[in-house]
């Protein structure tokens, strides 16, 4: 089993590099609006509570299945412990199953991204984006709030990448982490 780990800012284009790169290796895609956007539907808003919970049936799921591996995509806030802890936490779920672990962090700056949260694949796939004023208001607000860069040999792991996706398409992106952890379907 392989878990690939996507992270990066708002918009800078964590789901469409993971649709590419489920193409590319067979590995499932699971993107963070995927439990998002059917709780804000269900609920009328976000209830994180609801959101954690799917996800944590989903990941224990998935890593006791006899599938290849997944894709996740996470806005991680370096500034914030709980996120290091949740990262954590996920692995904690996989390590039993023998999983090998990815970490792929994508950057770009903050026009390029405001450009890409008006996407028509982004809005199909996160409705809650639909508003694109409101959206790049929260945007700008995470980037204002939240340390959602990487400093310099941060990230301790073994298996990372980092990438700056500014002018890279998405299946260049998806083809550069497959060949370079050998993702090969």
């Amino acid at each position: 089993m392989k878990l690939v780990f996507i992270f990066g800012s708002g918009a800078v284009g964590k789901m469409t590099v993971g649709q590419e790169l489920m193409k590319q290796t067979g590995l499932r895609l699971f993107h963070n609006h995927m439990t998002i956007e059917p709780v804000i539907a269900l609920f009328g808003y976000y209830n994180g509570k609801v959101v954690s919970e799917m996800r944590e049936s989903i990941f224990r799921e998935f890593a006791a299945s006899d599938l290849p591996g997944m894709i996740f995509t996470y806005m991680w806030a370096f500034d914030q412990q709980a996120d290091w802890d949740y990262v954590e936490h996920v692995k904690e779920i996989f390590a039993p199953y023998g999983t090998e672990f990815y970490y792929v962090e994508l950057i770009a700056p903050q026009d390029v991204r405001l450009a890409r949260n008006a996407t028509a694949n982004r809005i199909a796939n996160k409705p809650s984006k639909a508003d694109v004023a409101l959206s790049n208001a929260r945007l700008k607000d995470e980037d204002a709030n939240y340390r959602l860069v990487s400093d310099e040999g941060e990230i301790p792991f073994d298996n990372y990448l980092r990438i700056d996706n500014s002018n890279l398409t998405p299946e260049k992106a998806a083809t550069l982490i497959r060949e370079t952890f050998r993702l090969d379907s």
